[in-house]
Formats: structure tokens, C-alpha cells, sequence
């Protein structure tokens, strides 16, 4: 039998540079008072931040099932400006500021339509399997550094 797309989990897309990808706000989201709870945008932006590193072309669960490394967040800055509530639909858009040796830097913003809610500033670490970082491999570093934000 044939999957159809009810079958199939959300994606998200490239707009230019930049990475979009949608999300509605449930009730499990939020406080007692329907406000999304703090700590969620961290878990909006991993899943935006996870499905941003796919599309690039990245695979992650191959290297780490060959090598043993994946990337780990090891630094945010993040400023809550505006918050979402329940039933909102949100989007996070993702864009890289900055690739180095064994990190890349991301951008990401939680939006409402146009409304700013929420701006992060996240570095994520390419670390072997004892926790320390590696370079990435250098096909990763050439499809991150075609989409940078670095030099606009």
C-alpha cells in the first residue's frame, strides 16, 4: 500500500538562504495561562535546527552511525521578545552566520507572520564520540558556507 502525504512527516524549505519551517502552538506548549512555557522555543528551534541541517544535505544519523560524531549545541543567546500562545501558528526561520573548522553558527527567529518573537544565536559543535570537537567533514562545510549569511 502507498504512502500518502498524510503519511509523511512536515518539512520544511529554503526561501533564499533562509530555512522555514512551520509550526502550530498546542496546548502542551504553553503554561496555565495558554502562553508558550520558555523553555519550548529551545524545542521549536531544535526540530527547525534538525530539519534545517537535513535539507542542507547533511546527514547526521549516517556520520553518527559510521563515526560516531554529531553536532551538539554548545552555545545559545537567545531574547524572548513577544510570546506565542495557544493556537498560534509560528514559524522559525533558520540561516547560517558563520561556519568554521568543527561549528556553525545559526540564526533563528520564531515568528508570527511578520512579528519577531523570539531571536536566537546558536552555535552548534561537531564533536567525535568522546564529546570533542572535529572538523566537519568538508562537503558539510562547503553546503553551509554556500547558504551563509556571513557576507550580506
Amino acid at each position: 500500500m502507498a504512502a500518502n502525504s498524510l503519511d509523511i512527516p512536515y518539512r520544511g524549505g529554503f526561501i533564499g538562504s533562509d530555512h522555514h519551517f512551520a509550526l502550530s502552538v498546542y496546548f502542551e506548549d504553553t503554561d496555565a495561562y495558554g502562553i508558550v512555557y520558555y523553555a519550548n522555543y529551545l524545542k521549536f528551534m531544535e526540530r527547525a535546527r534538525s530539519d534545517f541541517i537535513r535539507a542542507v544535505g547533511v546527514d547526521q544519523a549516517a556520520e553518527l552511525r559510521r563515526s560516531g560524531s554529531a553536532y551538539a549545541v554548545v552555545d545559545v543567546h537567545i531574547k524572548y521578545r513577544r510570546p506565542a500562545k495557544l493556537g498560534d501558528d509560528v514559524q522559525v526561520i533558520s540561516s547560517v552566520d558563520q561556519v568554521r573548522a568543527s561549528s556553525v553558527d545559526i540564526h533563528q527567529r520564531v515568528m508570527r507572520g511578520p512579528e519577531l518573537l523570539t531571536d536566537a544565536r546558536v552555535t552548534a559543535a561537531f564533536l567525535d564520540g568522546e564529546g570533542r570537537p572535529r572538523r566537519q567533514p568538508s562537503d558539510w562545510v562547503e553546503k553551509f558556507k554556500a547558504i551563509t549569511t556571513q557576507d550580506r
